[in-house]
C-alpha cells in the first residue's frame, strides 16, 4: 500500500462521508474510569464527524494514571423545602398515609399539595 499524506486521508474520508477537523486549543483531556484517572496533557485532538456521530482521537505523549481514592465529585446546590406540619397533617388526613409519607411526598413536590397528594393517590410513592 502507497503511503498516502494527510490531505490525501482527509480527501478519502470526505469521500465516505467522513469530515476530519482538528480541535484547536486543548490543553488536557481526563477519562474518568471508576477507579482511576487517565490524564493527557497537551493532547491534539481529532474529530471525526458522519451524518450520526463525533468520534474523537486523542493523541498525546505526556499520559498519566490517577488512582481515585474518593468517591467523583459531584457538587451541586442542595435546596432545603421547608414544609409546614398543617400542610404534612393535611396530606396525610387526606390521602390516608403517614405523617413521614405525607412529608416525603411535600418535600419532593416542593411543597405542592395537590402534586403530592396526586402521588400518594396515584402509588408513585410505594
Amino acid at each position: 500500500m502507497l503511503p498516502l499524506s494527510p490531505h490525501e486521508i482527509k480527501k478519502l474520508l470526505k469521500k465516505y462521508g467522513i469530515d476530519v477537523e482538528e480541535i484547536k486549543g486543548v490543553e488536557k483531556v481526563e477519562i474518568h474510569l471508576a477507579d482511576k484517572v487517565i490524564v493527557v496533557s497537551s493532547p491534539q485532538v481529532l474529530a471525526f464527524k458522519t451524518a450520526k456521530q463525533t468520534v474523537f482521537q486523542v493523541l498525546g505523549e505526556e499520559v498519566r494514571e490517577e488512582r481515585r481514592s474518593e468517591a467523583p465529585r459531584v457538587e451541586r446546590a442542595v435546596e432545603e423545602v421547608k414544609v409546614s406540619e398543617d400542610d404534612v397533617r393535611f396530606v396525610a388526613e387526606y390521602t390516608g398515609v403517614s405523617l413521614e409519607k405525607a412529608r416525603e411526598a411535600l418535600v419532593k413536590t416542593r411543597g405542592d399539595i395537590a402534586k403530592a397528594i396526586m402521588i400518594l393517590t396515584s402509588g408513585e410513592s410505594r
